[in-house]
């Protein structure tokens, strides 16, 4: 009975270890997501600023694009600039945002569908739209959206 209790505890354990040092394989999906910075603040980020620093690193990749003449492409959904949870969820929920938000959007669709000539002008207006909303609604991080730029 002894020897039957050791092996199986031992079977156990070694299930244990194993199972424990198993890899979790990431799907297509979580792989090709743009990465977004973590938290800058000790109490955790809104899904809001998690989300406008991943715009802010797409819109400074867009910048480079155009600057070398490439195409414009846009990884993130900027979509859900329009549902994602806000640090101060009043002001998301505010039709002043809403319509900023807008506008953001309509003017990141016209510079994807722009021709080469026209790209430089729509991402400034698109910057600009940033720097709006931003002067309106938070104003913190306006140092960094001027160095958007071109």
């Amino acid at each position: 009975m002894k020897k039957s209790l050791i092996s199986t505890a031992f079977t156990i354990v070694l299930f244990s270890i194993l199972f424990a040092c198993t890899q979790e394989t990431k799907t297509e999906e979580e792989t090709t997501k743009v990465p977004v910075k973590a938290s800058l603040n000790p109490n955790g980020d809104s899904e809001l600023a998690l989300l406008m620093r991943g715009m802010y690193e797409e819109a400074d990749r867009i910048k480079e694009q155009i600057k070398n003449n490439e195409e414009v492409t846009v990884e993130l959904d900027h979509m859900k600039i329009l549902t994602a949870h806000a640090t101060e969820p009043e002001k998301a929920e505010s039709n002043e945002f809403k319509a900023f938000a807008q506008l953001y959007l309509s003017r990141l669709e016209e510079l994807k569908k722009a021709e080469k000539t026209e790209k430089v002008a729509l991402y400034k207006s698109l910057v600009e739209s940033c720097m709006s909303c931003h002067q309106a609604m938070c104003p913190g991080p306006l140092v960094r959206i001027k160095k958007l730029k071109l």
